[in-house]
């Protein structure tokens, strides 16, 4: 398809330049949610979140005992999200806070520091001991493998928001629902919680833009070293 595109199509569609043209012409490519490249990347997910599963199940074991024995609730907490196309999955976590967490929120709002359409709490009080630690390593998401494995994520993508924040975004910031959700992403490896909203949102753009399976894999591994060193995280 050969357009005269907008700034925020050649970001989001991966345009390719044609010169020679009499105005300005652009190849758009897919996002990475259909053809070859989704196939690859669809195969690489596969391979790699079971290999994961399959290595950290005494850990995922582990995790769910401490989350079942030191609160009331279930193990698991499974939080409404928009996914691709703000179509909605049942996203997957370890229960890190208390049972009324959501019901208290409302009371929390005046205390949200960061910035844009995102809610978040350096000392969330809803957060049990056990979350907090589950948290500061990112353990708590280690289950949305199983959402890779349903075809409702993709190991590395935009984060998805809750419905509070998905509900307070402005169009523009919407484009980055073409494509699956990540566990993680380049703004994981690039600050986490220290940037802000518009910033993430242009790397994930960023991302879109300049997608191939060893980027994958460079971000896989760079989030390794994120999470340990607890990089902007809270």
């Amino acid at each position: 398809m050969r357009v005269a595109p907008s700034t925020m199509e050649i970001l989001v569609h991966r345009a390719e330049f044609l010169p020679g043209q009499t105005v300005p012409l652009f190849e758009l490519k897919p996002p990475v949610s259909e053809g070859l490249d989704f196939a690859i990347k669809r195969s690489f997910d596969l391979l790699v979140s079971i290999t994961i599963l399959f290595i950290l199940s005494p850990l995922l074991l582990m995790i769910a005992a401490a989350v079942r024995f030191t609160s009331s609730g279930p193990v698991v907490y499974r939080s409404r999200r928009p996914g691709v196309g703000g179509v909605p999955f049942d996203c997957l976590k370890f229960r890190t806070m208390y049972q009324d967490a959501d019901v208290r929120q409302h009371e929390l709002e005046e205390l949200n520091e960061a910035g844009g359409a995102i809610f978040k709490m350096r000392n969330d009080p809803r957060v049990t001991p056990v979350g907090r630690m589950l948290r500061r390593l990112s353990l708590d998401e280690l289950l949305q493998l199983i959402n890779v494995l349903r075809g409702e994520m993709s190991l590395v993508g935009p984060r998805p928001l809750p419905q509070r924040d998905y509900d307070r975004l402005e169009e523009w910031h919407k484009k980055r629902y073409l494509v699956l959700p990540g566990v993680t992403g380049l703004w994981q490896v690039s600050g986490r919680s220290d940037l802000d909203f518009d910033d993430m949102v242009r790397l994930d753009f960023l991302y879109l833009e300049r997608w191939s399976v060893s980027l994958d894999m460079s971000i896989l591994v760079k989030t390794i070293p994120a999470v340990f060193g607890r990089r902007g995280a809270f």
